[in-house]
């Protein structure tokens, strides 16, 4: 069985400042590990959030649910000047689709 914090979303990337890897989870934005190798950086950052989530459990706080299990509804709503708005549907009934079908279609 794959461990909880195996379901997390982590990220390696160099960082020019620091001149090393940095390991990256996307659901603890405020946790990073740097290290001179991408693997290292990696089982790092791995390491800290399992820690982490422990120290978490055992305090009793909220922990995050990993992105990979959590339930998305496929709508979210996006504010944009009325004058874009205006242009969208224009080239939306143009190519004769709907709005909604243009705007999914550019954000693959």
């Amino acid at each position: 069985m794959t461990k909880f914090t195996d379901r997390y979303t982590y990220r390696v990337t160099w960082s020019e400042e620091d001149q090393e890897h940095v390991g990256l989870c996307v659901e603890f934005p405020s946790l990073s590990w740097l290290d001179k190798s991408p693997e290292k950086a990696l089982s790092g950052i791995r390491a800290l959030i399992k820690e982490c989530v422990i120290d978490m459990q055992r305090v009793g706080e909220h922990v995050p649910e990993p992105l990979s299990v959590k339930k998305f509804s496929g709508k979210f709503m996006v504010r944009i000047p009325p004058e874009t708005h205006r242009n969208l549907a224009i080239q939306a009934a143009e190519e004769g689709v709907s709005l909604n079908r243009l705007i999914s279609s550019r954000l693959h």
